[in-house]
């Protein structure tokens, strides 16, 4: 489930504007990000074994009231991006698919993200999860399969592994595909995952941990791979075609150049991944009210909240794609307000016992920490100088 979020509108948004515009020169973005994501996914998961608790809840016994309703607030907006990225990903997936104006598409995805969630509610967790392991099967093979009809550069993509940039622009892609691939409510959601899944298992604690490492290098693989086709498939067949800068746009150039078939699974694919991430989105939003606020929030209330921003960016005929780019920029913002306490938590003794972070594993934590804190300024420092996009 957790890996849904790293395969969300806001990764295709990215990515495909990535390749169209810089071919495979950003594909050690994508690299980076999901060794990252490895590390980030397995620390919450852990966290929440050894604990019993989700991340949220941690930092909610350790704030006092003020604290607690600053952090949330930052989590809101975050949450907030994060449905804006998944809403109208998939009510553009809609209007590709079935010609489905936006705003009524956007409706559509929120309602039917609530029976998702209801289906938890009535059928319990494992239920949800199959659910969710099935939508995202159908996004692997809907964004995979125009790998198999196109020919990719494959030296120029190893050669897209080294470091680089061209220009403001490429920075800011860059910061929106590290926001969109190392989600900040994937960290929080994690935690609380493997809580409800794992209660009172203390005793096979060491099992449950070994079992966990490889299920979160599995998905993380499953996931970064289909993040990577992405930007492969942009830049093999979509880069200098005019109109690719945009979901719409690329998905005509995918349709005219690889054919309709190819052109209907990534619409399918983009569908099961609005679909698949709003619920997930919404489940970690759940999790982080709870854990800070020390309350529950009706579920309907909950998905108003963060769903009637993306619903009023639809309506007022705000470009749909750069919205989604723009989302992922700030979840990239936000990505230290859930690292740093995960990466502190998971390191002290007091809270994690002999399961502690070891030095090599602090090392690595806090060096990812300081390389996407430093991204995040670079792109500050960009967008105060006002360069054209």
């Amino acid at each position: 489930m957790a890996a849904i979020a790293y395969v969300d509108p806001g990764n295709v948004a990215a990515n495909l504007t990535s390749g169209s515009l810089y071919g495979y020169r950003l594909v050690w973005v994508l690299v980076l990000a999901n060794v990252i994501a490895v590390l980030v996914q397995y620390l919450s998961a852990k966290t929440g074994l050894v604990t019993g608790h989700s991340l949220p809840e941690l930092l909610g016994q350790r704030m006092n009231r003020p604290g607690r309703l600053a952090f949330f607030a930052q989590a809101e907006l975050v949450a907030i991006a994060t449905d804006l990225a998944e809403v109208i990903g998939g009510a553009i997936a809609l209007q590709i698919l079935f010609h489905v104006p936006l705003l009524l598409g956007g409706c559509i995805i929120g309602a039917v993200s609530i029976l998702l969630l209801a289906l938890q509610s009535w059928r319990g967790q494992r239920t949800f999860e199959f659910v969710v392991m099935g939508l995202l099967l159908v996004i692997t093979i809907g964004f995979v399969a125009g790998l198999f009809v196109e020919q990719v550069d494959w030296l120029a993509a190893a050669e897209g592994v080294i470091p680089t940039f061209d220009g403001r622009q490429s920075v800011l892609l860059a910061a929106s595909m590290l926001g969109a691939t190392v989600m900040p409510h994937a960290i929080y959601v994690h935690s609380a995952l493997v809580n409800d899944r794992h209660e009172n298992s203390k005793t096979h604690l060491p099992q449950l941990l070994r079992a966990t490492r490889w299920e979160v290098l599995a998905s993380m693989v499953v996931a970064g791979s289909v993040n990577i086709a992405m930007l492969l498939l942009a830049a093999s067949s979509l880069q200098g075609v005019g109109g690719t800068d945009s979901i719409e746009g690329a998905h005509a150039a995918i349709e005219a150049n690889l054919g309709p078939v190819i052109g209907v699974m990534f619409g399918i694919g983009l569908l099961a991944s609005g679909l698949a991430s709003t619920s997930v989105g919404s489940y970690a939003g759940m999790a982080i009210i709870q854990g800070l606020l020390h309350t529950k929030v009706p579920m309907l209330l909950q998905r108003i909240v963060t769903l009637v921003p993306a619903l009023i960016i639809l309506g007022i005929g705000v470009n749909p794609t750069w919205a989604l780019v723009l989302s992922q920029v700030l979840l990239s913002l936000g990505i230290p307000f859930a690292l740093v306490p995960l990466v502190s938590l998971s390191s002290n003794k007091d809270v994690m016992g002999e399961y502690a972070n070891s030095l090599r594993t602090r090392i690595v934590a806090w060096g990812s920490v300081a390389m996407i804190v430093a991204l995040n300024l670079v792109l500050v420092v960009l967008t105060i100088q006002g360069e054209p996009v």
